[in-house]
């Protein structure tokens, strides 16, 4: 018993120095530190999570990772170097980059000065650093009860907080580009994306590793706010280096007649997660959440939506694949929640894996909390193998058996990246998602 307290304690003076440790470079000023301390004593609380948390019992980071490791350094200009040749490699095409290295922003790195009129990019450090934005560094680093968003807004050593103006119609996509050069670090990044009336844009964020990154975590936040009568894409990719932990977090919130089509797509990693916490509070909005999770080897990906109805007239649909070969394990947990005043929502969730070996895993939850009864809702789950029957009919034609089988997958996964919009961030995933068929 005095050995399991001890290393209690010793895990509380853990997370303690990491905060200690890293305060002198988290950058802000006047009621900022109270607000990072208060955020960092909620993880505290907290812990890392673990299985017997409903939300995370697939994903225990307490067995997967066991800590949270020390404060990447600033980059140098060796990194900044190294970032470079990734930034180009990761580039969507006509898209403008906003670079953050290592959690920092890098403007050397971006394409700042090709931004179109309406846009307004700023990096959060240059936010939380005036004391006349204090009103808007307590919304950007506003948490919730998920310890891992706590633990963001008490260590986030920088972000962009981007502003769209009302009416603007954003021609090309703006792509937010995290590049990870450390060794055993990790970086702590948040950011805020807010659309005005009517404004229309597409977003990509991208998580790449410069040559020589490696076992790093990454831990993301961002809070999206797209207003009355506006649309926004949102794609997410993740292809970090093969041994990374990457935790991400959505935090949106949609208006009046307004239109969200988010896209997620993990592709790289050891242990990655992306929670999206979705919520339509205006009427007649719509939502169309699509994902793919491609994984291999070891590799462990959770893919958790959450749908809050919280007014009546909306609809959203949810589609999620996950290809997993080897002994890899795909987590999917999707719930809409529609609420008692909620009438006439219409809402779709499914979710499909498909595994390649007899050691792949794939953990689907579809979930629905329905407190209104004039409602159109439905989920599904489904999993299974490759159909040996349409191998046979592919290779009866001349195929190899590996290329009918990434045949079958492409075919697979492209129904939900065809929802992506935007077609040359449609290109760009599925230029992704063809990396990982050739590296089978």
């Amino acid at each position: 018993m005095k050995q399991v307290l001890a290393r209690e304690a010793d895990a509380g003076r853990a997370k303690s120095n990491l905060f200690t440790a890293a305060h002198g470079r988290l950058p802000g000023c006047g009621p900022v530190a109270h607000i990072r301390a208060r955020a960092f004593e909620a993880y505290e609380r907290a812990g890392l999570p673990h299985r017997r948390i409903e939300a995370w019992k697939y994903t225990d980071l307490c067995a997967l990772i066991g800590e949270v490791l020390p404060l990447a350094p600033r980059p140098d200009a060796a990194a900044l170097v190294r970032a470079k040749s990734s930034v180009m490699q990761a580039a969507a095409d006509q898209a403008v980059k906003l670079v953050l290295v290592d959690g920092i922003f890098a403007p050397e790195l971006s394409d700042v000065g090709s931004l179109e009129n309406g846009v307004d990019v700023r990096s959060l450090r240059e936010i939380l650093e005036n004391p006349a934005n204090s009103a808007m560094a307590g919304l950007v680093l506003s948490t919730t009860t998920d310890a891992m968003i706590s633990l963001n807004a008490a260590m986030a050593t920088d972000g962009l907080v981007i502003t769209i103006a009302e009416g603007s119609a954003i021609k090309r996509s703006i792509q937010i580009v995290h590049v990870a050069t450390s060794l055993s670090m990790s970086e702590f990044t948040r950011s805020y994306l807010q659309l005005g009336k009517g404004a229309h844009a597409a977003v990509v964020e991208t998580f790449v590793a410069a040559d020589g990154a490696s076992r790093y975590q990454t831990n993301d936040a961002i809070i999206v706010l797209v207003g009355d009568e506006a649309s926004l894409s949102y794609i997410r990719v993740a292809a970090d280096a093969a041994d990374a932990v990457n935790l991400s977090s959505g935090i949106i919130v949609v208006g009046t007649r307004a239109i969200l089509n988010l896209f997620s797509m993990t592709c790289s990693g050891s242990i990655g997660r992306y929670q999206g916490f979705v919520t339509l509070a205006g009427e007649g909005s719509r939502l169309s959440a699509n994902g793919v999770n491609l994984i291999r080897e070891k590799q462990h990906a959770d893919t958790t939506i959450v749908v809050d109805h919280a007014v009546p007239h909306c609809i959203s649909r949810n589609k999620f694949h996950a290809v997993v070969d080897d002994c890899g394990r795909s987590v999917f947990q999707g719930q809409v929640v529609v609420r008692p005043a909620s009438q006439k929502t219409d809402a779709a969730l499914m979710t499909r894996a498909l595994l390649l070996s007899d050691q792949a895993e794939a953990d689907n939850k579809p979930e629905l909390e329905i407190l209104a009864d004039d409602v159109t809702c439905g989920h599904g789950s489904t999993s299974g193998a490759l159909d040996t029957s349409l191998i046979f009919y592919l290779r009866a034609r001349g195929l190899s058996e590996k290329d009918a089988q990434a045949l079958l997958i492409r075919a697979f996964i492209g129904e939900p990246i065809e929802e992506i919009p935007a077609g040359n961030l449609r290109e760009f995933v599925t230029a992704r998602a063809e990396h990982w068929l050739r590296a089978r």
